[in-house]
């Protein structure tokens, strides 16, 4: 259950292009922590842009969150490692946010800003290129602890030291962890993925990958 949530740092950075691999890749993952207020869009915050909108952003991946106690946990992962706030691409390093407490549909807000919980996120390969190490994408997907996306629902501007409230619990009760576990190990949970095809905020594209594991158990 979540008591008290705030926020520890808002992290923005535009696109840039490296090379990785041999080739060029242009990514927005690079985020940096800014100081003061920052404007929240529908789309992106202000300094803040995604590279391949073919599967970054859209309104039902305008921000990415993550969890700083889990910056914990990789910090042991990764020793002697720097790790700053950002790291993992998110805009949004919170406290008191965690995966297993915070459903698909849950309404939150932050200064003066309405978010809306959409989905897990999943890491590409330009994680592996924030950490200059591709061993992080398994490992990410094993550890249990992606964060996740939130829509923009009221526009407005939020700062670290926010505090954050949830002002609205979706009925279903489908946890992003539960998401989460449906896409990578546990996709024949029968019973959690009838419960998840019926939430209503849901984005089509999981409902319709959701769908196609109960078709394909005959369930």
């Amino acid at each position: 259950m979540i008591s008290t949530a705030r926020l520890i740092s808002v992290n923005v950075g535009e696109p840039r292009e490296l090379l990785w691999m041999g080739r060029t890749v242009k990514t927005g993952i690079f985020k940096d922590a800014i100081r003061g207020r920052v404007a929240v869009r529908r789309l992106n915050l202000n300094g803040d842009k995604q590279a391949d909108l073919s599967v970054h952003g859209g309104l039902d991946k305008a921000v990415y969150l993550y969890p700083a106690e889990h910056y914990v946990y990789w910090q042991e992962e990764y020793p002697g490692m720097q790790l700053p706030w950002g790291m993992f691409g998110e805009n949004l390093t919170t406290e008191g946010m965690l995966e297993d407490e915070v459903s698909i549909g849950d309404q939150f807000r932050v200064g003066s800003v309405e978010l809306m919980v959409t989905q897990p996120r999943l890491p590409c390969y330009k994680l592996g290129i924030r950490f200059g190490r591709d061993d992080i994408i398994k490992r990410f997907m094993a550890a249990g602890r992606p964060g996740f996306y939130l829509r923009v629902l009221q526009e407005g501007e939020v700062g670290a030291g926010d505090t954050i409230e949830r002002i609205s619990r979706d009925d279903g009760e489908v946890t992003v962890s539960d998401v989460f576990r449906l896409i990578g190990k546990d996709r024949d949970d029968t019973e959690t993925l009838r419960r998840a095809v019926q939430v209503k905020t849901l984005p089509d594209s999981l409902r319709s990958h959701f769908l196609n594991n109960l078709e394909r158990q005959g369930r």
